[in-house]
C-alpha cells in the first residue's frame, strides 16, 4: 500500500463516522451529508464513496429521509408545494407525497380545513380584505389557488 493509498483509506474512515454520527441524530438526504462533509474539508469523491457504502448498507435512504420529512411538514401544517420546494432543495426529485398524507392526515383537503379551522373558525362570510389576508396565508404554507378555493366551497364561505 502507497502513501496515497494509506491516507485515502484514513480520510475514508474519517468520512464513514462523521455522517454515521450525522444519521444517529436524524435522517439526512444524500446531498444534506455531502454538503456538510465537504463543508468539513473532506474531498466530493471521497464523500461519495462512503455515501454510496452508507446506502448499500442501510445506513443512509433519500426515500426514508423524504418519508420522514415529509411526515414532520405535513404535521406542522405545510402543504404540498412547500413540502416539494424542501425535498427538490434537499435532493428529493418525484416523490409521490400523496402516499404520506393518506396515512398521516388522510387527505390533503383534511389537512387544509384543519389548520384553517384552528386559526380562524368558522366564518361564512368574509369581506374581500379577510378572504385575501386568509388565502395569503394558506398560500405562504404550500397550498395552491385551486386547493384554497375547493376548501372555501367545502366550508361554504362566501364573501
Amino acid at each position: 500500500m502507497n502513501k496515497d493509498q494509506a491516507e485515502f483509506g484514513c480520510i475514508k474512515t474519517e468520512i464513514k463516522p462523521y455522517c454515521l454520527q450525522l444519521l444517529v441524530r436524524r435522517e439526512h438526504s444524500q446531498k444534506e451529508l455531502l454538503n456538510k462533509s465537504l463543508a468539513k474539508g473532506f474531498e466530493k469523491d471521497q464523500v461519495m464513496i462512503a455515501l454510496e457504502e452508507l446506502a448499500l448498507e442501510g445506513w443512509q435512504s433519500d426515500l426514508r429521509y423524504a418519508e420522514c420529512y415529509a411526515r414532520y411538514r405535513i404535521q406542522k401544517g405545510y402543504g404540498p408545494i412547500w413540502i416539494n420546494y424542501e425535498l427538490k432543495k434537499n435532493g428529493i426529485n418525484g416523490f409521490n407525497l400523496d402516499d404520506v398524507v393518506l396515512k398521516t392526515v388522510g387527505s390533503w383537503m383534511d389537512l387544509l380545513e384543519s389548520i384553517y379551522t384552528k386559526k380562524y373558525g368558522h366564518d361564512s362570510f368574509l369581506n374581500r380584505n379577510e378572504w385575501a389576508k386568509r388565502s395569503r396565508f394558506l398560500m405562504q404554507r404550500g397550498f395552491s389557488g385551486t386547493m384554497i378555493s375547493a376548501l372555501f366551497d367545502h366550508l361554504d364561505i362566501k364573501l
